[in-house]
């Protein structure tokens, strides 16, 4: 099996991992809301010198490629360009909502095989970035932006056992009142969740171009207004 770095800073938690033979040999974690940009060079260097101590050579590259933070997408996305370009080795990119789809079928017991899983990422107001998934990560509803009201994911929550979850997923709560809708607390895209996601993409030759790649952000930027100093 390869060795991946994998690198994930779409939301404001800061991660990076190294896998190698379906494992985690080392990883770098920050939940804080702090510069990615300061904290992700040393979270790679940490990794790279693992390998270089271990005398093992890396495969790939793997980056989380959103929805997400505008920002924290651009961070990810060019440290993992210049270190693929660098190193001459395939640029892997990980859809950021099916990853965390992956994290609560790895880390939640689940008796149902009919349970719909989504996640959410906080997109302000009462908008969020989401998707459907099965069990079988098959997309059911395509990665979008969407205002929560009251009968959001009716269609679905009709229909059976809904898993809610991620940053975004407190609004959801907020206005979502239904017998089948389940949330699950404390979800966010991690560097080691990636690891099944990215050693796929590596086997089945799923790789990004260099030159061409951006992120999935879904809609346009809109910038803020600075705050009065005064």
């Amino acid at each position: 099996m390869p060795t991946i770095l994998n690198i994930e800073t779409s939301t404001e938690v800061c991660s990076v991992a190294l896998t190698s033979e379906g494992a985690v040999l080392e990883h770098y974690e920050e939940f804080k809301e702090r510069n990615h940009a300061v904290l992700l060079s040393d979270f790679i260097k940490g990794c790279l010198d693992h390998l270089r101590r271990h005398e093992m050579k890396l495969d790939a590259v793997a980056v989380s490629m959103g929805p997400g933070s505008y920002t924290g997408l651009r961070i990810g996305l060019s440290e993992a360009k210049g270190l693929a370009y660098s190193l001459d080795i395939p640029l892997i990119g990980v859809d950021t909502l099916k990853l965390m789809a992956v994290s609560v079928m790895f880390n939640q017991i689940l008796d149902n095989p009919d349970v719909m899983f989504i996640p959410m990422i906080d997109a302000r107001r009462m908008e969020v970035y989401t998707a459907v998934y099965n069990l079988s990560l098959d997309v059911l509803e395509a990665p979008h932006p969407l205002i929560l009201d009251a009968d959001s994911y009716r269609e679905w929550l009709d229909q059976g056992e809904v898993l809610f979850f991620g940053n975004g997923s407190n609004k959801a709560r907020e206005v979502i009142n239904h017998p089948n809708a389940r949330f699950i607390p404390d979800v966010c895209p991690l560097a080691v969740d990636m690891l099944a996601l990215s050693d796929k993409s590596y086997r089945e030759g799923e790789f990004l171009s260099l030159a061409y790649s951006v992120p999935t952000y879904l809609k346009e930027f809109q910038a803020t207004r600075p705050k009065p100093l005064f």
